[in-house]
């Protein structure tokens, strides 16, 4: 008999790093008399709990493989192996605040050093290009926070300590688009070009150019910032984290109505959807850290394991791009997010 026993499954299916993941299986041996171990390709794993039929690991730091083989051992017997999507480390250094944005026009994702609030660094704009070369961008800009392009493939970034949005043009001009917006942190763009800027003392404004932004409505003021996100009902999603651990999405229509979406997220953040209608949100998930999937039916689940996840977006070759609060990665998931027109 393998005392090794069998894995049965994998939950979820993708990790970062300091990920945690449950393996189902059944027979696994646990004694004190024997060295029972969890590997990922060659690197063991620790343990955060185990029994005959449920191992919790923690995905370890070395991997350097977009999958690794998972395996259990009991001595010199060993199981079968199980397939896991690893994130792979792109760069580090980084301050996200919010999501990470891709340029439709290269592919290439541009990522923020956005320091506390009123801090000036001596750069805060980067774009990581698809061959992985992380270009520093010639822009003075404090305290960058939430990134976005326009459907006209224009660079548009908050700054939350001055409370204002502005435009990056192509030579690296910075232009303002609006003033006076409280602590501007999440933004979006809608299908009618309307810039949406979310103010984490409770408003979300809504603009087309620097004279002409109001009051879109107003939701409770949030401890980070606010996070937004068009789903392809044209409707407007956010997440304003608390201190609750019991947090909502909300649903916002083009009138300005709130409803709740999905009730019951620790401390949510950065969204992005698929194609399919599908939602996900960094966040946690019944005690669980990583990105929640949630189904157009409301139906929530797990689908990254990780920690300190700030945000993330989906690139043109079916990529996710994660960002932590410090941390980069690129996991091959296959999945293509919503575009605009």
């Amino acid at each position: 008999m393998n005392k090794a026993g069998k894995i049965l499954s994998l939950h979820p299916s993708n990790a970062i790093a300091g990920g945690e993941v449950l393996l189902k299986c059944e027979d696994f041996q646990i004694s004190d008399e024997v060295d029972c171990r969890v590997f990922f390709d060659s690197s063991e794993a620790h343990i955060v709990g185990a029994s005959a039929t449920r191992v919790l690991a923690v995905v370890p730091k070395k991997l350097t493989s977009p999958y690794a083989e998972i395996y259990l051992e009991n001595g010199e017997d060993i199981s079968n192996r199980i397939s896991l999507t690893v994130g792979e480390k792109l760069v580090g250094e980084m301050h996200m605040v919010a999501n990470p944005a891709v340029d439709p026009s290269d592919n290439s994702v541009v990522l923020t050093r956005s320091g506390s609030r009123g801090q000036e660094l001596p750069v805060t704009l980067f774009r990581l290009e698809t061959d992985g070369y992380l270009d520093e961008l010639p822009i003075e800009f404090m305290n960058p926070t939430g990134v976005a392009f326009s459907a006209a493939g224009q660079l548009f970034v908050t700054n939350r300590a001055e409370g204002k949005v502005c435009r990056i043009s192509r030579d690296g001009s910075v232009i303002p688009f609006g003033n006076n917006l409280g602590v501007a942190t999440g933004i979006a763009f809608d299908k009618h070009s309307f810039l949406y800027v979310g103010d984490r003392g409770g408003r979300i404004w809504r603009g087309k150019n620097i004279d002409d932004f109001e009051i879109f409505t107003t939701l409770e003021p949030s401890v980070a910032a606010y996070h937004l996100a068009f789903g392809a009902d044209g409707n407007l999603y956010v997440s304003a984290p608390q201190l609750s651990g019991f947090d909502n999405i909300w649903r916002i229509d083009k009138y300005g109505e709130v409803e709740v979406f999905y009730r019951g997220l620790g401390r949510p953040q950065g969204l992005a959807f698929d194609t399919s209608g599908n939602l996900y949100v960094a966040a946690c998930l019944h005690g669980k850290r990583g990105i929640v999937r949630i189904t157009p039916d409301r139906e929530a689940e797990m689908f990254v394991a990780g920690t300190n996840i700030i945000g993330l977006c989906f690139t043109r070759r079916g990529e996710m791009i994660v960002a932590t609060s410090d941390t980069v990665y690129r996991l091959n998931v296959g999945i293509y997010g919503i575009l605009l027109d």
